[in-house]
């Protein structure tokens, strides 16, 4: 039955809902110009959120469309008002829920009343710069002396070393504190912590036995009841600094010094939880809204520079975070001095941080360029293991720089919808690499175990992203047992389902809906941002702009004339729907994406972002 397309909207009414529960295609599309099925994203429970978000319509004043989609992402009229402007000092969890927490927080209230000096020692990546980054702020304003180190990705590699840690113990650290790294180090960290207290300040699955030490704070413990788990390191920075803040408040610390002020520091946990990926639900949720709101008074001077240099405009979101803020940060540990992005998050200096934050971009750039010598020939050897039949696919080469391999891993999941190993084959006949999953494939769980089997000499992560190194005569091996271990991978589709939320034609898909639709926002993992489809478009424009042409700008119109629509779709150079787009003698279209309302210049336009496209 084909779908009604009304001048609002037309999500799958429960009507339409076949007699054994299952939805049509959206529009009739089984496979688009990409090879993917439009699906409804209600499912079999159209009907629950046809009712639900009419409640949800009535009970608020927001749109039927709105409402409906609150429902697809389970959220009742009652939680609608905490949903949409959760306040944070409801949400917060007690700190001391979390295993060892009391302990942690503890022996910084000392380390403070004391003004002991401590080493902090971070991970790489920008969840590892916004712990350390938040820590050091914290200690610093209570009058500690800080140390900071983040180890080199190509020297030094993930996690605590000992060089490192008693560098820092030479310089006089009586506390290490490990931000985003630590709960496997368990041979380092006992080694260190018979010269001085260690903490760790974690978020990462366990792998065995934790480090004996004085306390680790992670709540991937298997003994943490506090139902915390999607939480990322700053985070847990975050509530152990409240924690402390909490302890030494009770004792009257802060009637002789400087308030801590923490909310302040939400910026960077918003920023690390969009980067780690974290699901944009719950506590991280209202961590992400308040931080963007923290982040766009650009009290952060560092952080203002970078917004400057990425040419990221207001309002801020969370795709400012993972798309314009993230790479740049993270490119330094990637491919030159891992310590650039915390240097710039903890500047005060105007001049300094315009200087790092220049710095960052061009880095970031030359970040791209590598990738892009990598990325064909592992695209090649991907599609070969493809049509092998692995179930996960396993890529090294001689000449691709460890720093990169992880966002090519990326790159080749998005394309093969198979969990990813990207490696770089050292010098000294080792392997290092990262490793991408799609949902549903814990590739944590499966790295963890290759390594327990003996397959690897390091490994750790999480479900849906993780890290490995071996030897590279292992690599067969370890590619048989991930093929055996992650075995339901071989049966998904090459090219996931596209889940759509809406119908919408042309001339409805203006900036009042698109306004209407941010205010699910922020989106992300756990939270994704409203797919709606377009039906029986006509491009009337198009046009390549940006470096290489690789934009294409169009201007969409509906069957019957009426208002036109700005589009974009970027990659267009290595995209399939470009070439259908720009077809003047192409059928009508049926597009999926997703409609942003843009300012420029004093004036508010809606944008559509092209996703998909299928012959109408």
């Amino acid at each position: 039955m084909p779908v009604p397309v009304t001048d609002l909207t037309s999500p799958a009414p429960a009507t339409q809902l076949a007699k054994n529960g299952a939805t049509p295609a959206v529009l009739g599309v089984t496979r688009s110009v990409t090879g993917r099925r439009w699906t409804w994203r209600a499912g079999s429970q159209a009907s629950h959120a046809d009712r639900m978000g009419m409640a949800i319509a009535q009970q608020t004043g927001l749109p039927e469309i709105v409402g409906r989609m609150l429902a697809l992402r389970h959220i009742s009229p009652e939680q609608v008002a905490d949903y949409l402007r959760p306040a944070m000092g409801q949400m917060l969890p007690d700190p001391l829920t979390l295993v060892d927490m009391d302990v942690a927080a503890g022996r910084m209230a000392r380390a403070i009343r004391n003004g002991e000096t401590v080493g902090l020692f971070g991970d790489y990546d920008v969840d590892g710069a916004c712990s350390t980054a938040l820590l050091t702020t914290f200690l610093r304003t209570q009058g500690c002396t800080v140390l900071t180190h983040i180890p080199d990705r190509m020297t030094e590699g993930y996690g605590p070393n000992i060089p490192a840690i008693e560098a820092m113990q030479e310089q006089g650290a009586s506390l290490i504190i490990c931000l985003d790294c630590g709960t496997a180090a368990v041979d380092v960290l006992e080694h260190v912590s018979q010269r001085c207290d260690v903490i760790v300040l974690d978020h990462h699955q366990v792998q065995g036995a934790l480090p004996r030490v004085l306390a680790t704070v992670n709540p991937n413990r298997p003994d943490c009841p506090s139902g915390l788990r999607n939480i990322c390191a700053a985070a847990v920075t975050f509530l152990a600094a409240g924690a402390t803040t909490r302890l030494l408040r009770s004792e009257g610390w802060f009637g002789t010094h400087p308030d801590p002020q923490l909310k302040h520091s939400l910026d960077l946990v918003a920023l690390a939880t969009v980067c780690d990926v974290m699901p944009l639900t719950g506590l991280n949720r209202a961590f992400v809204i308040h931080g963007l709101n923290i982040m766009a008074q650009r009290g952060r001077t560092g952080l203002a520079a970078l917004l400057e240099a990425a040419g990221a405009r207001d309002p801020l979101s969370a795709f400012t975070c993972g798309f314009a803020l993230g790479p740049r940060i993270n490119a330094g540990g990637r491919i030159a001095d891992s310590g650039l992005g915390l240097r710039l998050l903890l500047s005060d200096d105007a001049a300094e941080a315009q200087a790092l934050a220049d710095k960052l971009n061009s880095v970031n750039h030359n970040r791209q360029s590598v990738e892009a010598g990598i990325l064909d020939r592992a695209m090649e050897l991907a599609a070969a293991q493809r049509e092998q039949g692995h179930a996960v696919l396993v890529l090294s080469g001689r000449d691709w720089h460890p720093g990169v391999v992880g966002i090519v891993a990326g790159r080749i999941k998005e394309k093969f919808n198979r969990p990813v190993l990207v490696g770089a084959e050292l010098d000294d006949g080792s392997v290092k690499g990262s490793a991408r999953s799609v949902p549903g494939q814990d590739l944590g769980g499966a790295i963890i175990a290759a390594r327990q089997a003996g397959l690897l000499t390091s490994g750790g992560g999480h479900a849906m992203a993780a890290g490995f190194g071996l030897p590279a005569e292992g690599v067969p091996a370890l590619h048989d047992f991930l093929d055996r271990y992650l075995a339901s991978a071989a049966d998904l589709p090459d090219a996931v389902d596209l889940t759509i939320d809406a119908v919408v034609n042309v001339a409805a898909a203006d900036v009042a809906l698109a306004t209407d639709m941010d205010r699910l926002a922020p989106f992300g993992a756990g939270n994704d941002e409203p797919l709606i489809a377009l039906p029986r478009v006509r491009v009337a424009y198009a046009e390549r702009i940006g470096r290489e042409g690789n934009t294409l700008r169009l201007t969409l119109q509906g069957e019957g004339r009426g208002p036109r629509l700005k589009a974009l779709v970027f990659r267009a150079n290595e995209s399939p729907i470009a070439p259908v787009l720009e077809d003047r003698d192409a059928p009508p279209l049926h597009l999926a994406g997703w409609l942003r309302a843009e300012s420029w210049n004093g004036r508010t336009s809606a944008t559509f972002f092209i996703r998909d496209v299928a012959i109408a």
